[in-house]
């Protein structure tokens, strides 16, 4: 079997699992070549094919399609969409991650939970674990500790059974394929950025200017016109992410707003959640 082949049934494999995917390159680069210029700021918008990680699909059929346009892939890419974060642990070079990660855990009391665990080439780890909803945790690279990588919202992590330039990624043998489970809350506070921290009056006053905003923006999904809901609800999610992110509004709040106005003049919720998720990752790259 051709590390082509392969890659294609691994990831029809963890669409299965229900998990988002597109097809990566030898070097763990998305393997579809953008059809844009330079400089783009299109998330897929446009409905071709070579956005990366927003490709990302469970419908087998469409990522039969990706892989058509990808022969010469040698891997997957599983979306995380706000749904999991990977920890990325490396240990080459003179880094030991599992040492950094043991350390990290012990100063701040917590467990390491047994979750799907993935083997890189390197000698290193992929631990996948699960975020609560409305959470937004940013990729980082060596923040958390030396050899520990985050790949959170709007990320990618590389799934088993893709083929790098060093080699295979593989399930971790003694652990096989075990369900994901929820990321520490000590060790989520560590992955999350620092608060912001504003004067009181400023920040009520503020609140108040982003809940009326979340109203009107409510009001430009409830009055598109027919054939452009979809990209008026786009429109109005990716001006409410900037107010979640700023910390004015909860990202739950937002999310039940939009998709309430959504469905009230017919999109279904599968779709709205879909275009939310995609405004937010959006936001977050």
């Amino acid at each position: 079997m051709t590390n082509w082949q392969n890659a294609l049934d691994s990831a029809l494999y963890a669409i299965e699992r229900g998990h988002a995917v597109f097809p990566l390159s030898i070097n763990k680069t998305p393997a579809i070549r953008s059809p844009h210029t330079k400089g783009h700021h299109c998330k897929a918008q446009c409905g071709k094919p070579g956005h990366g990680v927003h490709d990302a699909t469970t419908n087998p059929a469409y990522a039969r399609q990706l892989f058509d346009l990808a022969p010469r892939a040698t891997g997957y890419g599983i979306a995380c969409q706000g749904r999991f974060v990977g920890l990325d642990i490396d240990r080459k070079n003179g880094v030991d991650g599992c040492a950094a990660l043991n350390q990290l855990a012990t100063q701040h009391s917590f467990s390491i939970p047994q979750t799907t665990t993935i083997c890189t080439p390197s000698g290193g780890f992929h631990l996948w674990l699960s975020i609560p909803a409305g959470y937004v945790v940013p990729n980082s690279a060596g923040r958390l500790g030396p050899g520990i990588d985050v790949r959170g919202t709007g990320g990618y992590l590389v799934g088993p059974g893709s083929t790098g330039q060093a080699g295979e990624y593989a399930l971790h043998p003694k652990l096989g394929e075990v369900a994901v489970q929820p990321v520490p809350e000590q060790l989520l506070k560590l992955m999350l950025p620092p608060p912001v921290v504003r004067p009181q009056r400023q920040f009520e006053h503020t609140a108040q200017t982003a809940s009326k905003a979340l109203d009107g923006l409510v009001r430009v999904v409830l009055n598109a016109p027919e054939g452009t809901r979809n990209d008026r609800l786009y429109w109005a999610a990716t001006k409410a992410w900037a107010h979640v992110d700023d910390g004015h509004i909860a990202a739950a709040t937002a999310e039940a707003a939009l998709i309430s106005a959504a469905t009230s003049v017919g999109l279904s919720a599968a779709e709205a959640y879909r275009t939310i998720v995609s405004a937010q990752r959006g936001v977050a790259a």
